[in-house]
């Protein structure tokens, strides 16, 4: 990536991803404009230093302009669960919102575009690791609006030189200081054991331990945030005219639900108490990834693999929530 300070619009900047992306923009020294309609960000996670514009994704145009080098797509609803009962909510927002802005792009010339997919592109795997060649078959509208984002971004591409890369993540975790998990609801794993381990919920629910793996419960790919914002600043520089990349990013290893809750019980020191539960249905074995076109056409290598390591780092997060403010 090139040296020469550039000037990025983060959509969706005061989410998880997107604040510890927009603070690694800051830190190689670009000038970071954070959009979000905070109807799931907070305003403490845009980073000091960036501009902040209260707003929606669909209103872009109004944003942008020439002096923007590219964009970084984060705005989207991402719960699975909340897909399934009011789809529609998700094919306005996520695709009508991408829409809206690429057509703003292509408005005011910006040509680079690095966007927020998901391995739920994907659907149930065929077989593991997946690489970006597998099957397309979402399970969920969550899935498909991405999916359909990335087959818009390819449209773009090809028709109007648009330089893209659609990055399909795992399983994100940990934190990078200030920015870390404050999803409401929460839904994903490790910060829902550390809310046992602060004493925020009595104890964590296991779905399934009969799953054809080590210690029967799921297993999956986890990624450390700085990891991922690593890997899209790395995408800035390798997207070209005219081309649509897609890569996965993850660790390429499993851990299991149990693996996790354990290693939550020694990070923390504090007890975590199990609950058994039905399986959920749509829940694969295992779901790892394969990043070697992330490695290859990137140049991207993770560094935080380790899992006691991810936990640390959202343990100091979750500690740092959970003190009351004088």
């Amino acid at each position: 990536m090139s040296n020469h300070r550039k000037k990025y619009l983060v959509t969706g900047g005061a989410g998880y991803v997107g604040s510890v992306v927009a603070q690694h923009l800051l830190e190689a020294g670009h000038t970071v404009t954070v959009l979000d309609d905070l109807s799931t960000g907070f305003r403490a996670g845009v980073p000091d230093g960036a501009a902040f514009i209260e707003g929606r994704v669909q209103d872009a145009a109004r944003h942008l302009d020439p002096t923007y080098d590219g964009v970084l797509h984060f705005a989207a609803f991402s719960q699975v669960g909340e897909s399934v009962v009011d789809p529609e909510k998700y094919w306005v927002n996520n695709v009508g919102g991408t829409v809206a802005l690429l057509a703003a792009m292509r408005e005011h010339g910006v040509r680079t575009l690095v966007f927020s997919s998901t391995a739920a592109a994907y659907g149930e795997p065929v077989s593991t690791p997946l690489t970006e060649t597998a099957p397309t078959a979402p399970t969920s509208p969550y899935g498909a609006s991405k999916l359909a984002v990335d087959h818009m971004i390819s449209g773009e591409a090809t028709a109007h030189g648009l330089a893209a890369v659609s990055l399909r993540y795992f399983n994100v975790a940990g934190a990078y200081g200030a920015f870390g998990e404050r999803h409401a609801p929460e839904s994903h794993l490790i910060p829902l054991v550390l809310q046992v381990a602060l004493g925020q919920r009595e104890s964590i629910s296991v779905y399934g331990d009969d799953y054809p793996t080590p210690d029967g419960t799921c297993v999956r790919d986890y990624i450390h945030v700085a990891d991922l914002a690593d890997a899209h600043l790395l995408a800035l520089g390798a997207a070209a005219p005219g081309e649509h990349l897609i890569c996965n990013l993850g660790n390429g290893n499993g851990f299991s639900v149990r693996e996790v809750i354990e290693t939550v019980r020694k990070v923390t020191g504090h007890p975590v108490p199990e609950t058994a539960a039905p399986r959920r249905g749509g829940d694969p074995a295992v779901l790892v990834a394969s990043a070697v076109t992330a490695v290859e056409r990137l140049g991207w290598q993770p560094s935080r693999a380790d899992l006691a390591g991810i936990i640390a780092d959202a343990w100091r997060f979750a500690r740092r929530e959970d003190t009351p403010t004088p």
